[in-house]
């Protein structure tokens, strides 16, 4: 499958391949326009698309805050999920946070998404807080999750 992957950064053009997958992955997807605002923050904001079979089916970003990252998105197309593409996306963001220094990553996860949260914690995060009602479109709790570097 190796020679199948490859892992880039995202660019503008990218943006409305990415919004199809968001819109399929998330019950408040961002918008195109979202996706713009933050491939202009350079050095702070930084998103990566995995293409599998010449086809883009993943994507994940996150902000560097001082020395940590905030992973703030990563998904993958439902019809490409369950083949392990999701794990080597965030096996290559994780090795991308390392390089830049950050010793720190955090994420937040809808309190009812128990696949995201057994998937990262396969990773060997660590639920460390609840964020009440964090999710404003269903007043959801947001589990926070850690993991050292």
């Amino acid at each position: 499958m190796k020679e199948e992957i490859r892992i880039r950064r995202m660019r503008g053009k990218d943006i409305p391949e990415v919004s199809q997958i968001e819109k399929l992955s998330f019950p408040s997807p961002w918008s195109s326009n979202i996706f713009s605002v933050e491939l202009e923050k350079e050095n702070f904001a930084f998103y990566y698309l995995l293409e599998y079979q010449n086809r883009l089916v993943a994507y994940g970003g996150y902000w560097k805050i001082k020395n940590e990252a905030h992973l703030v998105t990563l998904a993958v197309n439902p019809s490409f999920r369950r083949k392990g593409l999701g794990s080597r996306l965030l096996e290559y963001l994780l090795k991308e946070i390392q390089k830049r220094n950050l010793d720190t990553i955090t994420l937040e996860v809808r309190s009812s998404n128990l696949i995201a949260q057994k998937f990262y914690e396969k990773f060997g995060f660590k639920k460390v807080a609840l964020r009440s009602k964090y999710y404003a479109d269903t007043d959801e709790d947001a589990i926070v999750y850690w993991k050292r570097l």
